[in-house]
């Protein structure tokens, strides 16, 4: 076999928890683009700022931050854990929702600029038309803007898949339940002869990463035609 157990295990793990990540986070992400890209109201910048605050600040300082407000004890996650007996503290839906937190970003810029470049005139037409604002997004601002969105939907799980930080700091490093291809790695390197089985799952992650980075570069490419066209 090309891949052994252990990492048969661990990227269906990865590939389970960044699927479920991107899946959840989606919709929200595509609401906070058109946000973004069609609106304007006083805190815009605010918003704009603290959506991308992700992308600068230390993965590890958004792992504490998760910990203080989704963990059992935290000021959101206890509340979820008392009345609804939801749990994200050291199980792979709480790696999920740290994965989340660092792909989203990326993600709404993707689905943003898709949306900023539809010809907002495309959209009045159909509302003097007597389009609701609601069927003007799905029959208008969606289709034009699914391209970008799957493109963000693409970086979002290479990203996700790559998460290490935040997911590490949240969850802890469990095998079978948190520890990702990041993690793996990382423990790999820390016991005895375990350089070989590192670098391996260092191919799978570059393999995924590569593969993900030529489908977003084929997308663009695709878009701008279509838009040239």
């Amino acid at each position: 076999m090309l891949l052994t157990d252990f990492e048969w295990q661990t990227l269906l793990l990865s590939l389970k928890i960044a699927g479920v990540a991107i899946a959840c986070s989606l919709p929200i992400g595509i609401f906070t683009a058109w946000i973004l890209a069609r609106c304007q109201f006083w805190g815009k910048s605010c918003l704009d700022s603290f959506v991308h605050l992700p992308l600068v600040l230390p993965p590890v300082v958004l792992g504490y931050l998760l910990l203080l407000t989704m963990g059992k004890q935290g000021i959101i996650g206890k509340w979820l854990y008392r009345y609804l007996d939801i749990s994200f503290s050291f199980n792979w839906q709480g790696a999920a929702l740290a994965s989340a937190v660092v792909a989203f970003p990326l993600m709404v810029r993707s689905i943003r600029l898709a949306i900023e470049s539809i010809d907002y005139r495309l959209e009045q037409v159909a509302r003097t038309l007597g389009a609701k604002p609601l069927r003007v997004f799905i029959t208008i601002t969606l289709p034009l803007a699914f391209p970008g969105i799957l493109m963000g939907i693409i970086l979002g799980f290479a990203r996700c898949l790559g998460e290490f930080g935040a997911t590490i700091t949240f969850v802890s490093n469990i095998q079978g339940e948190t520890r990702t291809l990041p993690l793996a790695m990382y423990t790999l390197l820390q016991i005895p002869n375990g350089e070989f089985a590192a670098f391996r799952l260092c191919i799978i992650s570059i393999i995924l990463s590569l593969v993900a980075l030529f489908l977003s570069e084929m997308l663009n490419r695709w878009h701008k035609k279509k838009l040239a066209g």
